[in-house]
């Protein structure tokens, strides 16, 4: 059942309110700590995860041909469902949000890092990545390049934050990922239980005297590693050097002469499809 709401103060649509305010928004960890799903493709993800949904709002149109679409009436179970015209809900987010079909959902637990990395043969470890358009992309990348999980180093934005949802399509909500338990001075420690696990730690640097990224993943017989863990840095300073020597080899991507270095989803989208090709 689908119930209009005009009153843009209405307390039902506190899920999706000041959307746009850095300090009071609803998706933040330290407050309600929800997570929103804009457009179909990403709302249909999110009542396919494992995200307990809590609410789903939209223009009229736009819900009645979300759920015209099959299979969307099976995922849907008890969720309150709201709509309301464009006016309403631009007061409500604090900005005109065209894509009309919002959700909103609530964080289960963490990950334990022993689940996510259990049958993973390819993970990826970011370090100081703070940009969510960068996040969220390397999500979407490792989704179509066979990446089985994430994990967060030091210094990384929040995964489950609006803008990463949106960019990665949905994928954070069906990529395993997980964070590292120690503090900045400790978890490169914690590196070392991935190599315990039978991980072969790979840094990425544009140091041209680093090694050939498809040399680095493979042994000296020329057989790909069993078990990758890909390392990247945020966009500029790229992973600290005691980062570095806490993986097994640091790996370059060769590069055009004057050139120094990709964007940071771009260098990872690269590194993701050469693990790839190395196990064909």
């Amino acid at each position: 059942m689908v119930t209009h709401i005009a009153n843009s103060n209405d307390p039902r649509l506190d899920d999706f309110r000041n959307l746009n305010q850095s300090d009071n928004r609803p998706d933040l960890p330290g407050g309600k700590g929800l997570v929103i799903a804009e457009g179909p493709l990403v709302v249909e993800r999110l009542l396919a995860s494992r995200f307990p949904v809590r609410r789903v709002i939209g223009f009229p149109a736009k819900l009645e041909s979300f759920f015209a679409q099959p299979g969307i009436a099976q995922l849907m179970g008890g969720v309150e469902v709201y709509s309301l015209d464009r006016p309403t809900l631009a007061e409500v987010a604090g900005f005109d949000m065209h894509r009309g079909l919002l959700a909103s959902a609530d964080r289960p637990a963490a990950l334990p890092m022993d689940e996510v990395i259990g049958n993973a043969r390819t993970v990826a470890i970011l370090e100081g990545v703070g940009d969510h358009e960068n996040i969220g992309s390397m999500f979407r990348n490792a989704a179509g390049m066979g990446v089985d999980a994430i994990l967060f180093g030091n210094g990384c934005a929040d995964p489950l934050y609006r803008r990463v949802v949106r960019v990665s399509m949905g994928h954070v909500l069906r990529t395993p990922f997980a964070h590292f338990g120690g503090k900045s001075t400790t978890w490169h420690k914690e590196l070392a239980l991935l190599q315990e696990a039978g991980f072969h730690l790979v840094s990425l640097t544009p140091d041209h005297q680093a090694e050939h990224l498809s040399d680095a993943l493979v042994d000296s017989s020329g057989k790909p590693y069993e078990k990758v863990a890909l390392l990247i840095g945020a966009e500029g300073p790229g992973l600290r050097e005691r980062t570095m020597r806490s993986t097994n080899i640091r790996a370059r991507i060769p590069m055009a002469e004057g050139t120094d270095s990709l964007n940071l989803a771009t260098a990872a989208a690269i590194a993701f499809y050469e693990r790839q090709r190395s196990l064909r």
